[in-house]
């Protein structure tokens, strides 16, 4: 890795901006909503398909408690899992990033997500661990459990810098 970075522009999150990585889970973005319960409520029915059957694998539920990240932030590794997708849902109304990548050498995006958004990162796409804003965040993640290496870590050749001014509004 060099010691230069390049500013990273932020974006909003958005089913069509992220499909190449994976699926924005939200209620705005439901195909298929189903009142249930005696009408009482309603199903936001497949917002994302767990991939957790490679090798034997099996889904799982965790909760992951990720410290806020102070901007500017350098992104200067990506990780992913190839054996697996990978479902964050954060358990409280706090804005996170999203830093993903279609190779280690690509030009990464950085997207915000809203309160209420969760994501779910399709099998070996590159992304950057959890970057929570501002306060502590709980989130609610849905991966695979299993044998085989499921997770692969690179260094970037160069570190990209995320501003607080880059955040949308």
């Amino acid at each position: 890795m060099t010691d230069r970075s390049v500013p990273l522009p932020v974006e909003a999150l958005s089913s069509q901006a992220f499909a190449p990585f994976g699926d924005v889970i939200d209620s705005a973005g439901a195909a298929n909503v189903i009142r249930i319960n005696d009408g009482t409520a309603q199903r936001f029915h497949a917002l994302a398909l767990i991939d957790a059957d490679a090798d034997g694998g099996k889904p799982v539920i965790s909760i992951f408690r990720a410290q806020p990240r102070e901007l500017p932030f350098m992104v200067r590794m990506l990780e992913r899992h190839p054996l697996g997708s990978q479902a964050f849902m954060p358990l409280a109304a706090n804005p996170y990033l999203v830093v993903v990548g279609s190779s280690p050498d690509a030009v990464p995006r950085a997207f915000l997500a809203q309160p209420g958004q969760g994501i779910n990162l399709h099998r070996g796409v590159w992304h950057h661990p959890l970057l929570a804003l501002k306060v502590t965040s709980d989130f609610l993640v849905i991966d695979r459990s299993g044998a085989g290496n499921n997770c692969d870590e690179v260094q970037l050749r160069c570190a990209w810098q995320i501003q607080a001014a880059a955040i949308p509004g």
